[in-house]
């Protein structure tokens, strides 16, 4: 993929080196004031699943300290792909900004033939917002909650069964295609417009399983409603300790998910700078810690040269896993 000219700002700001920690330059500090009005934050994702609570917690204390109104706007759809390109194809002055990460930016490029935006050249990368594992549940009627019960009966009826997730080419289809061929078991997916009407059906029984960021379903488990199967963590999770991971019976298996926080390509230097001042200043917060903990996610602060340079690495991760998995770009 081409070297953008965002890349090249950010890059000669920290004099090329990802770990050094981005401070604003005092042209940087001397420069106008950020915010001082409304800020639109897009969520490419619908309003209750786990992107959602996780933006609006976060949103919420940017709002507190910056004493300006941050907005979520919800425009889902192709897997964050929507609402990434609402963010690409706005002026770059910091008062619209979004969710961009894993989905948007790395899963898109094996999954759609033509996207609306290049995933790195029409971006500014922020900053990192979270990180947080999957989590497949089933229906309550589901005959088995154990890995190698239902790995079993997958293979000696293929097809039969069904899996939900909050849209083609996410993590969460990702999840499950990456349990498909690491298992040998053919586990029909069903994509939704986002993670909260996939988890409906289920709640309806319309389909057998999902795949789901664990913020969104963790309410769910621990209300009784989904029986939960596995984590894709490469280790158990303190808050569900007694669900195994799913490398437990696919050694090797493990998907976590991670946003970061986007704007449009070629904001200011001094104004990437402060926009990632903020964010790092709410992510540090004790209160959206413990928030963030009690839904199953960690907050991850970065620099905005760390944060691209670990969408690369991703990037050179699960592509080819994308194509063992048999994702085509359609």
């Amino acid at each position: 993929m081409p070297t953008s000219v965002n890349r090249r700002t950010v890059l000669s700001l920290l004099g090329g080196s990802v770990a050094a920690p981005f401070v604003a330059t005092p042209a940087a500090r001397a420069q106008e004031a950020w915010p001082t009005r409304q800020v639109r934050y897009v969520n490419g994702f619908p309003a209750g699943g786990a992107t959602d609570l996780l933006s609006r917690v976060l949103c919420q204390k940017m709002s507190d300290l910056s004493g300006q109104s941050f907005v979520v706007e919800n425009r889902s759809g192709a897997g964050g792909v929507l609402g990434a390109d609402s963010v690409a194809k706005s002026p770059p002055d910091g008062y619209t900004i979004g969710l961009g990460g894993i989905a948007s930016n790395v899963l898109a490029i094996g999954s759609y033939a033509k996207l609306p935006y290049d995933p790195v050249r029409d971006f500014t990368f922020i900053s990192g917002m979270w990180q947080l594992p999957n989590i497949l549940v089933g229906k309550k009627e589901l005959f088995s909650s154990d890995l190698k019960e239902l790995f079993a009966a997958f293979k000696k009826e293929p097809r039969k069964y069904t899996y939900a997730s909050a849209g083609f080419g996410t993590t969460l289809h990702l999840s499950g295609e990456m349990m498909n061929s690491m298992a040998g078991v053919e586990v029909v997916h069903i994509p939704y417009k986002g993670a909260g009407p996939a988890l409906n059906d289920l709640l309806g029984g319309n389909v057998d399983m999902l795949f789901d960021n664990l913020p969104g379903s963790l309410p769910s488990v621990r209300a009784g409603l989904v029986r939960p199967i596995a984590v894709t963590s490469r280790t158990r999770i303190p808050e569900l300790p007694d669900v195994p991971t799913m490398a437990e019976v696919l050694p090797g298996y493990a998907m976590t998910s991670w946003t970061a926080m986007i704007g449009p390509a070629n904001m200011k230097p001094d104004l990437v700078a402060q926009v990632n001042a903020l964010t790092a200043r709410a992510l540090a917060d004790p209160a959206v810690k413990k928030r963030y903990g009690d839904l199953g996610a960690s907050t991850w602060a970065t620099s905005p040269a760390e944060i691209l340079a670990f969408r690369d690495s991703e990037q050179a991760r699960l592509l080819p896993v994308m194509k063992v998995a048999g994702i085509k770009p359609e």
